[in-house]
């Protein structure tokens, strides 16, 4: 077991965001966290990465409990998180942002090359001089992960890819997750369309107003009733 959440809970302002989450992914799996808005799902990633401070519960990392720690040192720990809305370093070029993600390795090795970016996302190289903020939504998404992937992660957290993006964006974007998950990177994916957040995932958590209501097999649960009903629009 890679990532292990224990009784997690959050809460802003007194409102209570997250109650008692326990959850877990295993190395090299893809797990889906899927649920209506407001229903908590950013809020655990940002707990998970410790930009939240959670008020009780535990978050165990490859061995390690995370709860003394501030987000640098989480992500120097290989635990990856791309937020939503993408929020690249929109004044300096896609070179220097993806040179800023090595930050995260701390001592550790690389996992991913520069080479290895460019392989995956063509039109980063093809726009390395560009500044960050005049690509497209899809082009900066490509770039959030990019540079997430500099750090060299053993978790990448990602927090609604394919918001705002274009269908063929898109399918662009979980195609290079769905490679990089059978290559071995170990992927907790949070995704406005439950559909395809299932689609392309092996286990699912199912978030509501801050619980956890059901998990397992993302094809179970694709098939379950009260999933369809609720999250799949049918």
């Amino acid at each position: 077991m890679l990532l292990e959440v224990r009784n997690l809970s959050v809460s802003y302002k007194g409102i209570q965001a997250l109650r008692d989450v326990s959850l877990h992914v295993n190395r090299g799996e893809m797990v889906a966290l899927v649920g209506s808005n407001g229903a908590g799902k950013s809020t655990l990633l940002n707990a998970l990465s410790r930009t939240v401070v959670p008020q009780a519960g535990q978050v165990v990392f490859d061995g390690k409990d995370l709860g003394r720690m501030a987000a640098f040192q989480v992500s120097r720990q290989g635990l990856l998180h791309v937020p939503e809305g993408r929020q690249v370093l929109a004044d300096m070029s896609v070179w220097e942002n993806l040179q800023l993600g090595m930050l995260a390795l701390g001592q550790r090795p690389a996992r991913y090359s520069l080479d290895q970016v460019y392989a995956l996302f063509p039109i980063l190289e093809e726009r390395a001089d560009q500044i960050a903020g005049t690509l497209s939504g899809g082009q900066q998404q490509m770039l959030a992960i990019g540079r997430a992937l500099m750090g060299a992660p053993e978790i990448l957290l990602l927090d609604e890819p394919s918001l705002g993006l274009s269908p063929l964006m898109s399918d662009q974007v979980f195609d290079a997750l769905t490679r990089l998950n059978r290559e071995g990177l170990t992927i907790l994916l949070v995704e406005q369309n439950a559909y395809r957040a299932l689609e392309c995932t092996q286990r699912a958590y199912v978030l509501d107003r801050g619980r956890i209501v059901m998990e397992g097999a993302s094809e179970m649960l694709m098939r379950d009733q009260r999933v369809i009903e609720s999250y799949l629009g049918a």
